[in-house]
């Protein structure tokens, strides 16, 4: 298929996707949400692709959507176009196969949408993030309102989209909003690294216990064959309680609980306390990869 705002590689069943509107920053305009839209339907339906990587061409990730497009929409144009960008961002999300954000430059309002819409976000350490939407009088269209509190925290969430702050890849690491910081010259090679090494895993994001998306968990334990639950939180009557309670009863399968072992806890830095209880992102890829090799 060909595209005129993308470019498709595909090696070793890695498929790198490459956002290629580098005059204009990568910014989202309708030809690249229904390039996008195309291309993922295309990489869903091809049993020689296992991973993707999702990434931009030149300095930018995606600098946000194109405002110079939005400027001249009538009001039914722009709900139509916010539409298709959060049915987009939607697709990516709840895709069977993992996508890893290499976000080698701006990730700004649609561009930092669209990165947490994937699996996994591996920055540059020239990387940037925020959501400057309130500056022009709006707010996240594309799902942020949503996803950024259950990556950061609710706190946290609406400090960024209300001052519509600009933080760093350390910033965005500290806070839990990306998983790896490389320099700009290692990104590529990072995320192909990871996924090569990746285990075929469905990702879903269960934000709520109660109620717990039953149906979903037993669809996923029947495709999988086995099901890892991963919180920061004691495993005892969390997540993985409420998982291995409805599986028991409905569809008997292996699980992992990957999270705060029956102990008592302490207080200290948010990250060290994660690699104390091995919770940072290596134990619990080491832990998900045995699980897997068993």
């Amino acid at each position: 298929m060909e595209y005129q705002k993308l470019m498709l590689e595909k090696q070793d069943r890695v498929c790198l996707v490459k956002i290629n509107h580098p005059e204009a920053l990568n910014a989202l305009n309708t030809v690249i949400l229904q390039e996008l839209d195309r291309a993922f339907d295309e990489i869903a339906a091809d049993p020689e692709t296992d991973v993707v990587i999702l990434t931009g061409e030149g300095r930018s990730f995606v600098a946000g959507a194109d405002i110079a497009e939005m400027s001249v929409m009538k009001a039914e144009e722009g709900r139509r176009f916010g539409e298709l960008g959060a049915a987009v961002f939607r697709k990516i999300e709840l895709m069977a196969k993992p996508v890893i954000a290499a976000v080698n430059g701006f990730a700004l309002g649609g561009g930092c949408e669209l990165a947490m819409a994937c699996d996994i976000r591996i920055a540059s350490a020239k990387a940037k993030f925020g959501q400057p939407e309130v500056n022009l009088g709006i707010i996240p269209g594309y799902g942020g309102t949503q996803r950024l509190p259950r990556l950061v925290g609710k706190g946290m969430a609406k400090k960024l989209i209300y001052s519509a702050e600009m933080i760093d890849a350390q910033e965005a690491y500290r806070i839990g909003l990306v998983q790896e910081v490389v320099p700009a010259e290692e990104l590529m090679e990072a995320a192909e690294k990871l996924a090569a090494d990746g285990i075929d895993a469905k990702v879903i994001n269960i934000h709520t216990i109660k109620p717990l998306d039953e149906e979903l968990v037993i669809a996923a334990a029947r495709e999988t064959g086995r099901v890892v639950t991963v919180e920061e939180h004691s495993v005892i009557g969390g997540l993985g309680s409420a998982v291995c309670d409805v599986l028991s009863e409905k569809a008997p399968t292996r699980v992992m609980k990957i999270g705060i072992n029956d102990t008592f806890g302490e207080s200290g830095p948010a990250l060290e306390l994660l690699k104390k209880y091995g919770l940072d992102t290596d134990s619990i890829y080491a832990k998900i990869k045995a699980f897997a090799c068993e």
